[in-house]
């Protein structure tokens, strides 16, 4: 039998919504004394293993739209966390990479994020965090293909 929707208590977006803007106001709060946001992360996430990215690799990893990314690279940029540098390939373009410094306090921002995934689960045992995630990772795995 399917689900009914109608019911504001069995819309899963609603919930969705409301989780993910708690968890980007807490995490946003957490992650200032470092001089990240939670906007960041897919910039961060990308560029922690040392390597350099255009802006469109960026927007595409963050499924962005350009003129975003260009406004967050600019804003990281002016924060100290990004530097951009010439492309030697194409010189319209510019690469992307992370600052040594904000390399340094990628450490601190993960703990400061798993800290957050912690108090969000509070109370549900681990069996029941995997159970969480991988019914979310199925959902987002659906709204991907309806995407693509």
């Amino acid at each position: 039998m399917p689900v009914d929707f109608t019911a504001e208590t069995h819309m899963p977006g609603h919930y969705f919504s409301r989780i993910a803007r708690a968890m980007a106001r807490i995490g946003d709060s957490r992650l200032k004394p470092l001089g990240f946001a939670t906007a960041q992360l897919p910039v961060l996430t990308a560029l922690r293993d040392g390597s350099a990215r255009s802006q469109g690799e960026l927007a595409r990893w963050a499924k962005v739209e350009q003129p975003t990314m260009a406004q967050l690279l600019a804003r990281m940029e002016r924060g100290g966390i990004v530097r951009r540098e010439p492309d030697p390939r194409d010189r319209r373009s510019s690469l992307v990479s992370l600052t040594e410094e904000a390399r340094a306090k990628l450490p601190a921002g993960r703990k400061v994020l798993e800290e957050g995934n912690r108090d969000a689960t509070a109370g549900l045992s681990e069996a029941e965090v995997a159970t969480l995630v991988g019914l979310m990772q199925r959902v987002l795995a659906n709204l991907d293909a309806l995407e693509a």
